[in-house]
């Protein structure tokens, strides 16, 4: 069985938690206003459903590598997504309990990859 989450950090640690992690520094630090801000760019969206709790974050398309190369059609890949998001929350505010959940994906037959987060 495949180690999702070792397989998502390798995936994001040097590309896009950097960029997640600048963007919540400039916006003080603060999921919301990060979120409000950066919520709507081409690769990436956010929407906050309750505020400093619950989050709808996901990619218009599928952005991993493997499934645009072709070489992954199984939507269990997906779970690599989920434990990214999880990852990048999880570096952005540690200490807090951080749940992520596959609404939808591409693979799985859904029109974009959707993410419902809750932060405890």
């Amino acid at each position: 069985m495949t180690d999702y989450r070792e397989k998502a950090v390798r995936c994001v640690k040097d590309t896009v938690l950097p960029l997640q992690k600048k963007m919540f520094q400039e916006c003080g630090c603060d999921l919301d206003a990060q979120y409000r801000k950066y919520g709507d760019l081409e690769g990436f969206f956010a929407r906050v459903i309750q505020p400093g709790r619950i989050y709808e974050v996901g990619y218009p398309q599928c952005v991993c590598p493997e499934v645009l190369s072709g070489a992954v059609r199984d939507p269990a890949h997906c779970e690599c997504s989920r434990q990214s998001v999880a990852y990048i929350l999880e570096s952005l505010l540690p200490g807090r309990s951080i749940t992520v959940e596959t609404v939808e994906t591409v693979l799985s037959g859904g029109d974009r990859c959707r993410f419902l987060v809750t932060v405890d």
